[in-house]
This record gives structure tokens, sequence and C-alpha cells, in this order.
């Protein structure tokens, strides 16, 4: 299938028919080993999936929709299978959860290229492959222009999940890793008119790490800006005030800024797509560091 490298195929999806596109996903799924808790992946009606003893199910789902989440002309086809498929990752990151596994739906134009397809699907199960969150599923249809359809299954330890609901005053604010990268790498690739090269890491580990400390009150990713995450995270019960120059950013961040003549603090405050984790720790609870 070509799904490791670049591919070769010239054909449009309307060459292979509805079938021949569903047994070329599934060969590429097949290559991704299972894991701990799926009993039937791809080849049935439904897979069937076995959470460990004493684990809740953790669901998440999001639909990605040609020049509205991604744009063939500015990123890759693996970039944006990378980058779907680590946005739903995050979402099971902000509860504490493990992967079990994920479902793709694929609609897109009779016309959309093969190696589009093959693209996006070789980003998707690199990410896969490294987070232990194999393909088990799907459907495929046509549109008039792609959407991917991406819901994530994950566990987490019953009664121990992460939730935005417990901030209360007096907690302290964390962020896991670095803000304002991915949306200075956006706007270097616009203003150079090439392709978007970061990719975000989901923070799995960190967000079972925090699951293991009675004292972290919320969590949640920041997808959409730290500004706009902290608003949901707190609600109308705290209020805070951002200091600038304790928001973490990657190395060299205001230099690039001034090259590209663009607001750091702008970036900081409401650039999204860094999939950190933003959360709350009660006073009692043990000191944090970043060892990202």
């Amino acid at each position: 299938m070509g799904t490791g490298g670049r591919s070769r195929d010239r054909r449009a999806l309307r060459d292979l028919g509805e079938f021949g596109l569903i047994e070329r996903i599934a060969r590429a799924a097949q290559r991704i080993p299972s894991g701990r808790g799926v009993v039937l992946g791809i080849g049935d009606d439904a897979a069937l999936l076995r959470p460990g003893a004493g684990e809740d199910v953790v669901v998440s789902a999001d639909t990605y929709v040609e020049d509205v989440h991604f744009r063939w002309r500015s990123e890759s086809p693996r970039g944006i299978g990378r980058r779907i498929l680590v946005a739903n990752l995050s979402d099971l990151a902000a509860m504490g959860a493990r992967p079990l596994a994920f479902t793709l739906a694929l609609a897109a134009p009779p016309g959309l290229p093969v190696r589009r397809v093959d693209g996006v699907l070789a980003g998707l199960l690199r990410e896969a492959d490294a987070h232990r969150c194999p393909l088990v599923g799907g459907n495929v249809t046509r549109a008039r222009e792609t959407h991917l359809a991406i819901t994530v299954i994950g566990a987490v330890r019953r009664g121990r999940a992460l939730t935005r609901r417990g901030a209360r005053a007096g907690d302290r604010l964390f962020v896991t890793g670095t803000l304002g990268g991915a949306a200075l790498e956006r706007v270097r690739a616009e203003r150079a008119g090439g392709r978007v090269r970061r990719v975000a890491t989901p923070r799995l580990r960190a967000g079972r790490a925090l699951g293991r400390i009675p004292q972290v009150s919320a969590c949640i990713d920041i997808s959409d800006g730290l500004e706009a995450d902290l608003q949901r995270l707190l609600g109308e019960r705290c209020h805070v005030a951002l200091d600038p120059r304790c928001l973490p950013r990657p190395p060299g961040f205001a230099r690039r800024c001034a090259e590209l003549g663009v607001d750091p603090e702008a970036l900081l405050r409401r650039g999204g797509e860094d999939y950190e984790l933003l959360f709350t720790l009660r006073p009692d609870g043990p000191e944090v560091r970043n060892e990202d």
C-alpha cells in the first residue's frame, strides 16, 4: 500500500470502489499490533473491546472537514493524519486514560487521489503505533469534500478519571510543556507558503500520572488556546489573572515571533493545538516539575 512512505499510486478513489478502499485500509491497519484490550478488530460488523478489571471506558469523537479543519495545500496528508489522531488522543490524556483503539469514518469525493488517502492513513497509523491505539473499524462513503471522523476509545481506573469540574478558589494552576509553538508554526507556513511541519505530542503519560494524584482537581487539554480552555476549565467558579512572564514557551520563541512580526503574548494566550494539559492542584498537593 505504500503507507510507510510517499504513495506512487495515481488512481482516484473511484478506481478502487468502496470495497477496494475498505480492503486497502484494513490491510494497512492490520500491520499495527492490536494490543491489550482489543478482542476483535476490523473484519466484522463491529469491534469488540475489553477494558481491564476495575476500569471505566472513555470515548471521544471529532470530525475534521476539508478547508475547515485542514487544507491539502498547507499540510502533507501524512501530517494531517498524525495531527488528527493526536488531537483525539489528547482528549484521552485529559481524562487520565490509556488508549484502547480508534475508528475512522471517511467521506470523500470519488476523484480524491488514492495517494492522499494513503498519506492520511500512514499518519494516523504512525501515531496509532506510537501510542498503542490500533484502528479497529469505521466506514467509508462519498461526499463533496473530505470528512474524517475519528472516535477514540480508552480506559481509566474506575473512579479516577480526570474531569473539568473540580477547580475551586485557592487551587494552583499548571500546564505541561510549552505554549504557542503550534500557532507559530502555522504562521510560519502561511507566510512562507509552505507546509505545517510540527505535530504535537499527546500527553498520555502525563495524564495517567496526574490521574494518580488525588489532589488534582480538574484537567483539560489545550486545543483552542490557553485563554479559551482556561475559561472552560474554571467556568464561573474561579477567575485568574495570567502573568505572561509565567507562561512556558519554546526555546527561541520571542526571536522567531519577532522575525515573523507576530505578537508572542497573543500566540501564548490564544494559539491553539498545543495539546498540552492544563490542570489545577489543591494547595496541599505535591510539588510539580515539568520534565518534558
